[in-house]
C-alpha cells in the first residue's frame, strides 16, 4: 500500500494545490506517518466520496481531510454542539476557510503552509492512548499503541476542535483561530489544543501500563 501511494505521489508532482502551494518538497520526518499523510499534487482537492474502501481516506489529500473535519467542528465525543453559519457542511465554505488559514500561516511564518500543517500533525498526534478492558465484571484502563492512521485523524480533529473553541461566540474568525492552532502545534507549544490533548493522553497511557 505504501509503495502504491509513493508511486502516485511521484506521478503527480507537477501540480500545486489550488495552483498555489507546491507539495513536491514537503518533508515528513515521522516514517510511521508517511503512508497516511497523502500529499498528491492536485489542482482541485475533491474526492467526491470515492474512497469508500477500508483505510480509503489514506488516499485522500491531507488538506482535503482537514477541510472535511470542518463539517462538525464543535462535536466532542457524544456532545454535539450547535453548528455555526460557517460550518454548513458545504465543500466551498470549508475549503475557503482552510485557504484563508493557509494564507495567514504563510504571512506569519513565511513558510509553505502545507509543510507547517505536516509538522503540526507530527507534533500533535499521540503515540499512545487508553482503552477500557473488562475482566471478571471489572473495567480497567489499558494503555495501547495508537496506529498511524488514527494518529493523523486525531491530530486533524483536534486542530479543528481547538480552533472552534477559540472562535465560537467570539470576535476571532475560524480561519484565524485555525491558523494559530496549526502554527502553535507545529512549534510544539502547549498553547495548542492538539499538543495539550496529546500530552494528557500519553500521561494517562503511562499511568495505565
Amino acid at each position: 500500500m505504501a509503495e502504491k501511494i509513493e508511486q502516485k505521489h511521484e506521478s503527480m508532482q507537477g501540480f500545486k494545490i489550488f495552483d498555489l502551494y507546491d507539495v513536491s518538497n514537503i518533508s515528513i520526518k515521522d516514517d510511521a506517518l508517511k503512508p497516511y499523510i497523502n500529499l498528491c499534487g492536485k489542482i482541485l482537492l475533491k474526492s467526491h466520496g470515492r474512497n469508500t474502501e477500508r483505510f480509503g481516506s489514506a488516499k485522500m489529500n491531507v488538506v482535503e481531510k482537514l477541510a472535511r473535519h470542518l463539517d462538525v467542528p464543535g462535536h466532542l465525543g457524544k456532545k454535539h454542539k450547535l453548528i455555526t453559519s460557517w460550518a454548513s457542511g458545504k465543500y466551498n465554505k470549508n475549503m475557503k476557510t482552510v485557504l484563508e488559514a493557509f494564507k495567514i500561516i504563510h504571512e506569519k511564518t513565511k513558510t509553505n503552509p502545507v509543510q507547517v500543517l505536516v509538522t503540526a500533525i507530527e507534533n500533535g498526534s499521540p503515540r499512545d492512548e487508553v482503552t477500557i478492558i473488562e475482566h471478571a465484571g471489572a473495567r480497567y484502563p489499558q494503555a495501547v499503541d495508537c496506529s498511524p492512521y488514527r494518529r493523523v485523524a486525531l491530530a486533524l480533529r483536534w486542530f479543528v476542535q481547538g480552533a472552534h473553541n477559540k472562535s465560537f461566540g467570539k470576535k476571532k474568525r475560524i480561519s484565524q483561530a485555525l491558523a494559530e492552532e496549526i502554527i502553535a502545534a507545529s512549534e510544539g507549544s502547549m498553547e495548542s489544543f492538539a499538543v495539550s490533548k496529546k500530552n494528557d493522553l500519553e500521561k494517562q497511557a503511562d499511568g495505565a501500563r
